[in-house]
C-alpha cells in the first residue's frame, strides 16, 4: 500500500505490524505542499490497493497522480475525515469548519495527537475491511499504539505547562493544531504559504511587533528555506528553533511519537532559555 506522507507510513505500519508493506511518497525532509511525484509514484500507485491521503487540499498533486496510474481496483482513503478544523487565517487559531475538505481548513491535523488518533481509526477499518482475516491483530495493534500516544501525550502537557512565556513566530501556518494541542500560543506568521515570499512590508511590521511585545522564539522548518527565519533573528535577537512536520525530517523523529516529542522538547527548551 502507499500514503502520501511519512505520518501515515508509521501510522499504518504501528496498525499493520508484520502485515502490510508500506511505501511513503514523500520523505521526511520535503516540502508536502510543493512536492512534485516521480515516474517511481506512479508505478507504486498503479500497483497498489491501497493509498491512504491526509486530504483537506494538502496533496493537491494527488488526485492527478491517481488519475494517471489508472488503476480501477485502488481505494483512496482520507485520513482526516470527522475531524474539527481550524480555520487557515492568521489568528484565528480556535475557529472550527463543520465540514473536512473546506478550502479554509489548516491541513496539518496531524501535529496534533488527538487528531492523529482519529487517523489512526481510519487506517485500522480500513485494514480491518480489506484484510479481515487480521482484525484481531489490527485492533489490538491500534489499542496498544493509542495507550503508548496517551501517555506522551500528558508527559508533553505536563512539560510545557510551566513555562511562563509560550509564544511564538511560525515560518508558515503549519502549527495551530499544535499550539492548540500543547498551550502554545503563535504570535504571528512569516509566510502565509510554504511558496509563498512575504512583502517587505509585512516583515518590518512583524520584526517591530516581535521587539515591541519582547517575543524571542521563531519556529522553523526543516522543509523550508532558512533565510526568512534567520532575517528576523538578525533584526530581532530572537532565537530560532528549526522542527519538523513529517517524522524523518530530522534526526531523532523516525516515528510520529519520535517527531511529537522532539517538536515540544525543543520548543519548550528554546522558549525557556529565551
Amino acid at each position: 500500500m502507499v500514503v502520501t506522507i511519512p505520518v501515515l507510513k508509521d501510522l499504518t505500519e504501528q496498525v499493520g505490524g508484520r502485515h502490510v508493506h508500506v511505501m511513503s511518497l514523500l520523505r521526511g525532509y520535503e516540502n508536502e505542499h510543493t512536492y512534485s511525484p516521480k515516474p517511481s509514484d506512479l508505478i507504486a500507485v498503479r500497483k497498489a490497493r491501497l493509498l491512504f491521503e491526509v486530504g483537506i487540499g494538502l496533496e493537491v498533486w494527488v488526485a492527478k497522480l491517481v488519475k494517471n496510474a489508472g488503476s480501477p481496483s485502488l481505494k483512496v482513503v482520507t485520513t482526516s475525515k470527522g475531524i474539527g478544523l481550524v480555520r487557515d487565517e492568521l489568528g484565528h487559531d480556535d475557529d472550527h469548519l463543520g465540514s473536512e475538505g473546506n478550502s479554509l481548513g489548516n491541513p496539518h491535523v496531524w501535529l496534533d495527537p488527538e487528531n492523529a488518533e482519529t487517523m489512526l481509526r481510519h487506517i485500522t477499518e480500513t485494514l480491518i475491511q480489506v484484510d479481515p482475516d487480521h482484525s484481531q491483530d489490527y485492533r489490538e495493534n491500534q489499542a496498544s499504539y493509542l495507550h503508548r500516544l496517551d501517555l506522551v501525550r500528558t508527559e508533553l502537557s505536563e512539560r510545557v505547562r510551566s513555562l511562563p512565556d509560550k509564544r511564538f513566530i511560525a515560518h508558515h501556518p503549519a502549527w495551530p493544531y499544535f499550539a492548540r494541542r500543547f498551550g502554545f500560543q503563535i504570535a504571528g506568521t512569516i509566510q502565509s504559504q510554504s511558496a509563498g515570499e512575504p512583502s517587505a512590508f509585512h516583515l518590518q511590521k512583524l520584526i517591530a511587533m516581535m521587539k515591541k511585545d519582547n517575543i524571542k522564539v521563531v519556529v522553523s522548518e526543516i522543509q523550508l528555506s532558512q533565510k526568512l527565519p534567520e532575517l528576523l533573528a538578525k533584526e530581532t535577537g530572537a532565537r530560532i528553533v528549526v522542527l519538523t512536520t513529517l517524522p524523518g525530517g530530522l534526526p531523532r523523529t523516525e516515528t510520529y511519537i519520535d517527531m511529537l516529542r522532539y517538536n515540544v522538547l525543543q520548543l519548550a527548551n528554546a522558549l525557556e532559555a529565551a
